[in-house]
């Protein structure tokens, strides 16, 4: 049922267990490799067949890895911002490409609402923390920009203090080019159909109603208001330096592919060499007695 009690439709249906189909097809990504993807049958999700899905997210997490090698290697800091509407799929994009990296080099930036403290602060200090030292890649999700949008469409700051965003932000991340920071902004764009549906999901999906905050209802009323403040703020922030690129994320598949291929062609990287990985024997003592673990300390196998 919808939220005003009308039944839903086969189509509304097919697509919920798409969706719910999607968020469990992860399980599979982390635990498949290229033979048995030979052995998986072909079907069709989200409008991309999913032997071909599988196969181009592996080869390209494996150049993902490269990249994090090259990196780490070069000293490089890398900064990905990604924005967009709730439920766009920014959070799913951002799991497959820190899926088998090192989160010791791409860790993820997900800041929440300031503390009274930080309101009192500098804009953009809190995000600063955040930056990433040589050898480093942050993403965050939802950035700064949070002022462009959310807040200013949820009336938790002036337009005064928008303006001042607008001057301030391209100086702010020319500042952040300019010391050596490769900055990558991303706008995951959906319909308002699609986000609907989506929504819908998550109401009828117990693992997923946890995602579905106040504050995200509230946006489905005011999808004009967040189209203009988007349009504004991509008019606005759209520098030479840092530019925008916007994600066509009504496939979900599709924009995970086309994101993570588009991220690695801004990156120049090349092969790290590594010397080879050699297991040394064991080192054995005859004075050494293994105790036994008390059966009591053991998890229940249930399965």
């Amino acid at each position: 049922m919808r939220e005003d009690g009308t039944r839903l439709s086969d189509d509304d249906l097919e697509a919920i267990r798409r969706e719910i189909a999607d968020s469990y097809d992860e399980e599979w990504e982390l635990d498949l490799d290229e033979a048995r993807l030979d052995r998986l049958e072909a079907g069709v999700g989200d409008g991309l067949d999913r032997r071909t899905y599988f196969r181009e997210l592996l080869r390209l997490q494996h150049e993902l890895v490269r990249l994090q090698d090259w990196v780490k290697n070069e000293g490089l800091r890398i900064v990905v911002l990604f924005e967009g509407r709730d439920s766009a799929g920014k959070g799913g994009a951002i799991k497959r490409i820190t899926q088998r990296l090192n989160p010791r080099i791409c860790r993820v930036a997900a800041l929440p609402a300031p503390s009274e403290r930080e309101r009192t602060q500098w804009y953009f200090q809190r995000y600063v923390s955040h930056l990433p030292a040589a050898g480093e890649i942050v993403l965050f999700d939802r950035s700064w920009y949070n002022r462009a949008g959310v807040e200013r469409v949820m009336g938790f700051c002036s337009e005064a203090e928008v303006e001042e965003f607008f001057r301030s932000v391209p100086e702010f991340e020319r500042m952040l080019v300019r010391s050596g920071i490769v900055l990558v902004k991303y706008w995951f764009s959906i319909t308002d159909a699609e986000q609907a549906m989506r929504f819908r999901m998550r109401i009828h999906d117990p693992l997923k109603q946890w995602k579905l905050s106040p504050m995200d209802v509230e946006s489905r009323r005011r999808w004009e208001d967040y189209t203009r403040a988007k349009e504004d703020m991509l008019a606005r922030t759209h520098i030479p330096e840092a530019p925008w690129w916007v994600v066509e994320a009504v496939d979900k598949k599709r924009a995970r592919l086309n994101c993570i291929s588009h991220l690695l062609e801004q990156i120049p990287y090349g092969t790290v060499e590594h010397p080879p990985v050699v297991l040394p024997d064991r080192v054995r003592h005859a004075d050494y007695l293994r105790h036994p673990v008390p059966p009591e300390m053991f998890v229940p196998a249930r399965y």
